[in-house]
């Protein structure tokens, strides 16, 4: 992934704000590199999905999916409901393991891991390297400093000083550190819906992915809300390939970079965002942003 290090370990970067640190001022021999946590592979890793199939107890979910995400871009799957957009979003981490007669076929590869063949060892590090942000908020039942710092514990990141530096990083990244500052120990239940959901994006960067999969994010939120966290995103995808399920083809519209139309378990059409919304070559991706159904 690339640097999101700090000038002389104190300033953010440009496109989150380059607001200086006054706090780590005071902590001079304490250089904090936020993309030094987990071993870095070097170049980026591309995801790839090659003829990937999923039934469940014999009811075909996702049919022949053929896919390259783009690197850095924010990638929206659109479609009608029950069209698979969710199942396929959540097989980019195995988080549909826990599903009764889940099969699969294919294979989604993250560089040169293969995310369908991995065991229960690697999957816990493909779910570190693919973050969730969840359609409703899902705060930790814990403090807000906790929510940020759990994950990074899991993984063997200790010491409170570093901690607090990874808490305040995030929290900033994610839009929401002036807003908690001087609340970090209250419980992340007092928060605000917008508040919460921007939390778990912060603890989802916290463990430093190289995707983030945003399932229907900010469909529980309000206008406002919404909008804000559409704007981290696309702040956020100068450093990260962004995966987003979304109904609102307004939002997908305002966002996407990429678009993949799905219909029935199978991608109809996929491409750049701006040729598929003003000439989409396939009838059934014309009848559906046309609003025929949805």
């Amino acid at each position: 992934m690339a640097s999101l290090s700090l000038a002389s370990a104190i300033t953010l970067p440009a496109f989150l704000g380059g607001r200086s640190w006054s706090v780590l001022n005071r902590a001079k021999t304490f250089s904090f590199r936020p993309d030094a946590k987990f071993p870095r592979r070097g170049e980026r890793n591309l995801m790839a999905v090659k003829d990937f199939n999923l039934s469940i107890n014999g009811n075909k979910i996702l049919k022949n999916i053929n896919l390259t995400i783009p690197d850095r871009k924010i990638t929206c799957i659109i479609g009608p409901s029950g069209c698979g957009k969710t199942t396929l979003l959540k097989s980019f981490n195995r988080l549909n393991d826990g599903v009764e007669g889940i099969e699969m076929s294919g294979s989604i590869s993250l560089g040169n891991t293969d995310i369908t063949a991995a065991d229960s060892i690697a999957v816990t590090e493909i779910r570190r390297r693919v973050g969730l942000v969840s359609q409703r908020p899902c705060p930790l039942p814990m403090s807000i400093y906790d929510n940020i710092a759990f994950g990074c514990r899991i993984h063997g990141i200790r010491g409170k000083r570093r901690l607090d530096r990874i808490v305040e990083f995030y929290l900033r990244a994610a839009g929401i550190w002036d807003e908690v500052k001087d609340r970090l120990k209250e419980p992340a239940t007092s928060l605000s819906g917008g508040q919460q959901q921007r939390l778990c994006l912060a603890r989802c960067l916290a463990v430093e992915p190289e995707y983030m999969l945003a399932d229907e994010a900010t469909s529980a939120l309000d206008p406002v809300s919404s909008r804000i966290v559409e704007d981290l995103f696309i702040k956020l995808k100068q450093q990260y390939s962004i995966i987003m399920v979304t109904h609102t083809l307004p939002q997908a519209k305002r966002i996407a970079d990429h678009v993949i139309f799905m219909y029935l378990g199978e991608v109809i059409e996929q491409g750049d965002a701006k040729q598929i919304f003003e000439n989409p070559q396939q009838e059934l991706t014309k009848r559906y942003l046309a609003g025929a159904f949805s």
